[in-house]
């Protein structure tokens, strides 16, 4: 990656220029102006398309020349607006490509802290953050920028830093030249501040973007006052993932999709969660969370010692849970809810009825459940060896073939998913769907 060269290229360009682009009211400073916007327009379109720009030249100026000490070749400057987008300083020496730096860039201090020796100033120019607003959009960021500044260019990507409004910073990669229809990444500061290498963000410090964090705990509205903060990383979807610890003991995961929170999850239930929480003991509020599960499931009528759990991703109102039992061979899972009438504990032979598979224990192990559910149903002769998931009646019903131990045909249970009830049960003799060993 190249720094912007521009800078260090034109360092005397001021001895060459004279007050032709001073800002001043006098006549003669004004007719120098209109004079370089006068050659600017005339040449500078032309040297823009060469560039590889893709806009309509609204406004130009022609800067000024530099001949190299060397070989007395003459470097043209110009400065462009365009119709769209961030606007440009061209670099155009003879006999090769011109090259491009938007106004961002040309705008940046140089890396040995000087002020910028050639920053953009027609008036198209005068606001190059707001500029940067279609670049921003074809990255699928919502930022207001309040900072901007240029890192470096490569052959084919124009890299800038660019801080927004609320304590959110980007490094945006563009094309090079930054054209408003070409490509455009943003990938978030906080990335860059957790790793190693040659791009930093620098206009804002790392504490200044975790903030931002604090925000999207009062989103979740999960009573957290914050007490720590972390950036987990970002999803190949695009979503960003923070943690934050709780002033309570408590600690939260939160996705966030362009820039709102869309999911919460607490850190006892966050260990299969890109790696868990960090900066809580995940530990004791697992701890406690499976003597919570162990209450719940209790209360519903499962008495399961909870050794382990796992949840599901679960609609709103609802935690669904996996959990293994440290007193019985069978596993279940739960589904809680703040009412009694609606929670439920499904043993894991029975669990694909209402939408879920266990993987901590063998459906094997809960088989008399569904034993009994045929004997409720009248078919008191058939001990269940295996069940197979059939699937959905279009009145929202489920369908459960079951194979018998005695090596006869089974039957085919219709269950009914809130509350788990079976209410139908037809002979595998009966039905072509059976498939069970046993039941051809």
């Amino acid at each position: 990656m190249k720094r912007l060269v521009l800078g260090l290229a034109t360092a005397g360009l001021a001895l060459v220029l004279g007050t032709a682009v001073a800002v001043s009211a006098s006549k003669k400073e004004e007719a120098a102006l209109a004079a370089a916007r006068t050659a600017g327009m005339a040449q500078a379109p032309a040297i823009a398309q060469a560039a590889g720009i893709a806009c309509q030249v609204t406004d130009a100026r022609y800067v000024g020349k530099m001949a190299d000490p060397k070989t007395k070749a003459v470097t043209n400057f110009y400065e462009i607006d365009c119709d769209r987008g961030v606007g440009f300083v061209l670099q155009a020496p003879p006999g090769v490509k011109p090259s491009a730096f938007s106004c961002i860039e040309a705008n940046s201090t140089q890396p040995d802290g000087k002020p910028p020796s050639l920053p953009c100033q027609l008036a198209g120019n005068a606001n190059p953050m707001a500029d940067l607003a279609p670049l921003l959009t074809k990255a699928g960021v919502s930022c207001t920028p309040d900072a901007a500044r240029g890192i470096g260019q490569t052959a084919k990507s124009t890299f800038l830093e660019v801080s927004c409004q609320g304590g959110s910073g980007y490094v945006l990669q563009v094309d090079a030249p930054a054209n408003p229809d070409g490509s455009a990444v943003a990938n978030d500061c906080l990335t860059f501040d957790v790793t190693d290498g040659n791009i930093k963000c620098s206009l804002r410090d790392p504490a200044y973007r975790l903030a931002v964090v604090d925000r999207y705990a009062a989103a979740a509205n999960n009573g957290c006052a914050v007490k720590d903060r972390r950036y987990i990383g970002m999803s190949q979807g695009g979503a960003s993932y923070y943690e934050t610890s709780c002033q309570d003991g408590k600690g939260y995961i939160y996705k966030v999709e362009k820039g709102q929170v869309t999911q919460t999850t607490s850190c006892e239930k966050a260990m299969a969660l890109l790696g868990g929480c960090a900066l809580t003991d995940a530990k004791d509020a697992q701890t406690a969370q499976a003597g919570l599960y162990s209450t719940l499931s209790k209360k519903a009528g499962f008495d399961c010692q909870v050794s382990k759990y796992a949840p599901f991703p679960s609609p709103p109102g609802k935690d669904v849970v996996e959990m293994a039992c440290a007193n019985r061979p069978d596993g279940a899972v739960g589904v809680f809810t703040s009412k009694a009438e609606t929670t439920q504990v499904v043993d894991c032979a029975r669990a694909p009825v209402v939408g879920y598979r266990c993987s901590f224990s063998k459906p094997e192990a809960s088989l008399k459940a569904v034993t009994g559910d045929l004997k409720k149903m009248g078919k008191s002769e058939c001990e269940v060896s295996a069940v197979r998931l059939l699937g959905k009646t279009a009145a929202g019903t489920t369908y459960l073939e079951t194979a018998c131990a005695d090596g006869l045909k089974g039957y085919i249970l219709e269950y009914k998913s809130e509350p788990l009830t079976p209410i139908n049960a037809v002979g595998c003799a009966f039905s072509r769907d059976c498939s069970l060993p046993g039941n051809k």
